[in-house]
């Protein structure tokens, strides 16, 4: 921030503080005011005793970003091209691009850090403090902040904005930017209308909530949709959809809600479907209880392939308590989910589908039997000749996945 920008804006804020206004509730009138405060300075600095500003179109852009922005990082959120934005300290700020991280040339102070994180988590009414070092808050376009502070790290705050594309609604754009191909896009569609549970595995940054989200365009619209997520991360296109989020503990240890909650909670809200962000420990066994009662859903994974998700799945159950163990999860698992699809970050940054998997519902010593539907050959997506063996969804629903294979 230059010292012109600095001047103005603690003009503008003055002004603010003065008339009691509110300037983030309205956007046209904190414009006015930058604009009026930036043609104040331009004016008074032709006499000398103030610093030139260079371009006022630019330096009202920063005023505005400073008073209802989120300051010198509103470039970056705005760029539609910078995927996630990250400060290891101050002085060290990196975005990423189409999958690849760059440092850019921003240096702050560690005052203007906190200040932007407190701005950030203001609209979500969640904190960061000593007692609470780590903060999960979605930002009001939708990106997704994270915050540790010291003594967590080392000196300074670490801070993290992943935003998420909303100009991938559906699956034909992904076909468009080639990281699923039309074939295995039209075998996915015919999975989600036919009530199919669909688990979406792949390492961080993969694309599996993109993934998830233009599936979900699929849904038909007379179907209730209830997701949960730790922090609110999908935006479906659906027509009777609720979303719901975690919350933490206050202050005094009470009123946090856990996605083990919001999944029992969701049970009560009459849903045709039920969506879990990402599953992570023991609210996983309350996601297969809920598609073990024959409710359609679908959940994201991390992990390295397609079978080392259905694994995992048959692992996390498992720390819900010493009552659960292997001899029911592990069916449970293979009855349950009908498709699993795995995402992968390629090292040139492409983001694409590369293996999708049908288990049988069949479990031999312990494993999971499942079969290839799709799998890389010769660097493209294909069908491998395969079938789901579970037909009894697509029979229910007049589809049939022959049509779509045998192509």
């Amino acid at each position: 921030m230059t010292d012109a920008v600095r001047l103005i804006t603690d003009r503008v804020r003055d002004r603010v503080r003065r008339e009691g206004v509110d300037l983030t509730a309205d956007a046209p009138r904190a414009a006015q005011y930058a604009r009026d405060e930036v043609r104040r300075f331009t004016e008074r600095s032709l006499g000398g005793s103030l610093p030139l500003v260079a371009d006022e179109v630019s330096t009202e852009r920063e005023v505005l970003a400073s008073l209802t922005g989120f300051g010198p990082l509103q470039p970056y959120l705005d760029d539609p091209g910078v995927e996630e934005i990250w400060l290891n300290a101050p002085d060290r700020c990196f975005v990423a691009r189409s999958g690849r991280s760059e440092r850019v040339d921003l240096a702050l102070t560690d005052g203007q850090v906190r200040d932007l994180v407190e701005r950030m988590l203001q609209a979500s009414g969640r904190r960061v403090d000593l007692s609470s070092p780590f903060v999960d808050a979605s930002l009001p376009d939708g990106s997704r902040l994270h915050v540790v502070i010291p003594d967590v790290t080392r000196t300074h705050w670490a801070v993290n904005v992943r935003k998420f594309s909303r100009r991938i609604r559906d699956l034909g754009r992904l076909v468009e930017l080639g990281s699923i191909t039309q074939q295995a896009a039209a075998f996915l569609r015919l999975c989600v209308l036919a009530g199919q549970n669909v688990l979406i595995a792949g390492a961080t940054q993969s694309g599996k909530t993109t993934l998830l989200g233009a599936m979900l365009a699929a849904v038909p619209p007379s179907e209730r949709v209830i997701t949960v997520e730790e922090t609110f991360e999908l935006d479906l296109a659906a027509t009777d959809v609720v979303a719901m989020q975690c919350r933490q503990p206050s202050l005094e240890g009470a009123g946090e809600i856990t996605l083990r909650r919001l999944i029992k909670e969701a049970l009560r809200m009459r849903p045709d479907r039920i969506v879990v962000g990402e599953v992570r420990e023991a609210e996983s066994l309350d996601l297969l209880l809920a598609l073990n009662s024959g409710l359609p859903g679908a959940c994201s994974i991390h992990a390295n392939s397609a079978r080392e998700a259905l694994a995992k799945l048959c692992t996390l159950p498992l720390l819900a308590g010493a009552n659960i163990d292997s001899g029911f999860v592990v069916p449970t698992v293979a009855q349950c989910v009908d498709i699993v699809v795995f995402c992968t970050l390629e090292r040139n940054g492409t983001r694409r589908v590369t293996e999708i998997l049908a288990p049988s519902g069949a479990v031999n010593n312990g494993v999971i039997e499942a079969s290839p539907i799709f799998a890389v050959r010769d660097g493209r997506l294909a069908p491998t000749g395969g079938y789901p063996t579970k037909r009894e969804k697509f029979l229910a629903a007049g589809l049939d996945p022959a049509s779509v294979l045998a192509r």
